[in-house]
């Protein structure tokens, strides 16, 4: 009877259901544009091909080149201008200081006219007007610089993000022709990380007991591989199982092969 029982319950615990995954990139995306403009350029034969470093799409940046280069011109001037005006406020404020001085000490003096007095009051009160007017001056070149600065960084921005570059990344669709015009959330192009991959599991919840110390199995052959990442809520599509991932080395030739897949 006993013996009955575990020739039974032996092969329950060597079982593993078989899954089927196809080697996928390690991750894709759809690139959106972040602006509006009209599309230049589109490098269409590097469609369907891995890009080592290159500019796949360009959207119209001319008009936000000369304005940047017409803010970057104006920084200078800006700049120039405070700088001038800042000696104007080291010189005025030495004279200040002399006819403040000056005003003070003739302002005692019993010897001295009403006349003289208030003339050296009105200097002092004239110099110190021009003074605190450049000193204002100074505040608002130095506010306008802040504002350029800005400007020139906002232009910088979005002439970036006109331009799509592509390092070491497998382009797999382009989205948009020469010509079209986009507007922001326009899907301009999709473009995969291959540098890896992965396999895309749909597991039973029994087979997630004790999943991060089961062997990997691919083809009938053990390997090293674990499973990487499990969703622990249910998949929307396949609502009575859990989305699990297991990441492995790109493949040296094609993606897209099915593999067999088991969890023991």
């Amino acid at each position: 009877m006993h013996k009955f029982f575990l020739l039974l319950f032996t092969p329950l615990l060597i079982f593993a259901k078989v899954h089927y995954a196809k080697v996928e990139p390690y991750d894709s995306v759809v690139l959106k544009s972040a602006v509006s403009a009209k599309v230049l350029e589109v490098s269409l034969e590097d469609e369907g091909q891995k890009v080592e470093a290159k500019r796949v799409i360009h959207l119209d940046d001319r008009l936000d080149k000369i304005n940047l280069e017409n803010s970057q011109k104006s920084i200078r001037f800006f700049e120039q201008m405070l700088t001038i005006n800042q000696e104007i406020a080291k010189s005025l404020k030495g004279s200040m200081e002399r006819q403040e001085s000056y005003y003070k000490r003739i302002s005692t003096l019993s010897t001295a006219s009403k006349t003289q007095k208030d003339n050296a009051y009105s200097s002092y009160t004239s110099v110190k007007t021009q003074y605190l007017g450049t000193k204002e001056k100074i505040v608002s070149l130095e506010k306008q610089i802040m504002d350029m600065r800005y400007q020139v960084a906002q232009l910088e921005d979005i002439i970036e993000k006109k331009s799509i570059f592509l390092t070491r990344k497998y382009l797999y669709k382009l989205m948009v022709r020469s010509g079209d015009f986009v507007n922001p959330g326009t899907p301009l192009a999709e473009v995969q990380d291959i540098a890896k991959a992965k396999l895309v599991l749909f597991l039973d919840p029994e087979e997630l007991d004790g999943i991060e110390r089961k062997t990997v199995y691919l083809d009938n052959k053990r390997t090293e591989y674990k499973v990487n990442k499990v969703w622990r809520v249910a998949d929307e599509k396949y609502i009575s199982s859990y989305r699990a991932e297991i990441y492995i080395p790109a493949p040296e030739t094609m993606f897209s092969k099915l593999m067999k897949v088991e969890l023991k």
